[in-house]
């Protein structure tokens, strides 16, 4: 490349990159990381981890086996 098309280009280059800056195409490292942890708080106040959901699982069947039961007694007795 000779100066002559480098001079010729260069302020369409400058142009360019400047509406690049301001439109925020590029992303900095901080803004990315503050947009990770919006999201990371979003998921943990919409959803429930694997643990959670097994624990209320176990939780739910417990219950069941206990109305299993109740219900085994109230029909025994009334036979």
């Amino acid at each position: 490349m000779d100066k002559d098309t480098l001079i010729k280009f260069a302020p369409g280059a400058v142009v360019v990159i400047s509406i690049l800056f301001q439109w925020h195409l590029f992303v900095t490292p901080e803004k990315l990381e503050i947009k990770h942890r919006e999201i990371l708080k979003d998921v943990a106040e919409t959803y429930t981890t694997k643990e959670q959901y097994n624990d209320l699982k176990g939780q739910i069947s417990d219950m069941q086996k206990k109305i299993d039961k109740i219900y085994d007694i109230m029909t025994s007795s009334r036979k």
